[in-house]
């Protein structure tokens, strides 16, 4: 792959090395213009006609398919709309549905909050009859049992880069009885994955990572066909419905995964989404895969090298991480802001966490070498104990 071409793609600012794809990813040159061309020739000239003429009420669908080539899934197994946190739920309740006999939804320590939260919730509604363990990440196979209704798990974890191994957790949840749930959150766009041959269950992510959707861009769903006419979804919204311009007055779940839609697409943020997924069509996650870990190898050796007060908070093993690497520092907010002032942009994670995406669509060997460069003069000069970085902003 060529990725010097990949990254004249993406509009980067003079002057910056951008490390925060895994939070959110730049702007793709051809958003800005995809989403005016909604705005003025879909909505300005053609107004509520565009939900036909222009392909708005399929749309959700058809960037699901997209999405749904980057995670390995099934056609038609992948939707787009609401948020990640939504997805979750709608993933879990229709999991527990399937496993009535069983009240255990089991996840691990390092999983990320809003799941957890969206776990909580569920139990409230739902009388107090299950219950959410959570064990360390490694223990997580040996913990699934009898009473394992869903193993909830994010592949890659946010904090540390933990890679979980996708096949092997669901072959052994699989084997106890239990369903599993797949938070892509920082594997889709990230490294190759395979949901069809891993044979998951459910899988949920957003958009506005590595996949570059922009801010608040919308979530995906995937729900494996086998289960996707089963299930009854809990959130039955209208473009869930079988007919929703009917306007019966009750839910009929729609065919397959469309049932897992349920309020009006975002149609704005859905155009920043499809400009996003035209560079796509031309990546090769394999290869992608393999640059991220010369460029992440590439990146500890330096820090390490220059930082050695640094601890790695993520894996040693390439093959055991995402595509992200996490230093600690017991400073490392101050160390960060420090970092941004100067053009290199992570960011961090309470208490400790100095996170650094590694995202090869638009970062080569000059980009690394600087950031650890700048990090060694932060460090080593002690940048960071300016006041100026010490107030922490609502976003870290």
């Amino acid at each position: 792959m060529d990725f010097a071409a990949t990254k004249a793609l993406f509009a980067l600012p003079e002057g910056i090395t951008y490390l925060d794809g895994n939070s959110l990813g730049p702007l793709p040159r051809t958003a800005a213009a995809r989403v005016a061309r909604t705005i003025e020739a879909e909505w300005g000239a053609q107004l509520i006609t565009a939900w036909n003429g222009a392909g708005w009420m399929a749309q959700p669908r058809r960037l699901g398919d997209r999405i749904g080539r980057l995670i390995g899934a099934e056609p038609g197994s992948v939707v787009v709309g609401d948020t990640l946190s939504l997805k979750v739920y709608q993933a879990l309740a229709a999991a527990l549905d399937l496993r009535p006999e069983r009240k255990v939804i089991l996840s691990d320590s390092g999983n990320f909050p809003t799941d957890l939260y969206m776990a909580e919730g569920l139990i409230r509604s739902r009388g107090g009859t299950h219950r959410l363990v959570t064990v360390a990440p490694e223990d997580v196979a040996g913990a699934i049992g009898a009473e394992t209704a869903v193993v909830m798990l994010t592949e890659v974890d946010y904090r540390t880069g933990r890679k979980h191994d996708m096949a092997a957790i669901t072959a052994r949840a699989h084997d106890a009885g239990a369903l599993v749930i797949w938070d892509l959150a920082h594997s889709a766009g990230a490294l190759p994955v395979d949901l069809a041959g891993a044979g998951a269950d459910f899988a949920a992510g957003c958009t506005y990572k590595y996949l570059n959707g922009g801010p608040g861009a919308p979530a995906f769903i995937y729900v494996a066909p086998r289960h996707a006419d089963r299930i009854a979804p809990a959130l039955s919204g209208w473009l869930g419905h079988a007919a929703p311009f009917d306007f019966a007055p009750t839910y009929r779940p729609g065919a397959g995964i469309e049932r897992m839609r349920v309020g009006t697409p975002a149609v704005l943020q859905s155009a920043a989404l499809e400009a996003a997924l035209d560079i796509w069509e031309g990546v090769d996650m394999g290869a992608l895969r393999a640059r991220s870990i010369a460029l992440s190898e590439r990146f500890i050796a330096g820090v390490e090298a220059a930082c050695p007060g640094l601890g790695l908070a993520s894996p040693r093993d390439p093959e055991a991480r995402g595509s992200q690497v996490s230093f600690r520092f017991s400073e490392g907010y101050a160390a960060m802001q420090a970092l941004i002032a100067r053009g290199v942009i992570g960011d961090f994670r309470a208490p400790d966490i100095m996170r650094f995406g590694i995202t090869p669509l638009y970062l080569g060997e000059a980009d690394i070498d600087r950031a650890v460069a700048v990090l060694a003069d932060v460090i080593t000069r002690d940048l960071w104990k300016d006041p100026a970085y010490q107030t922490r902003a609502a976003v870290t």
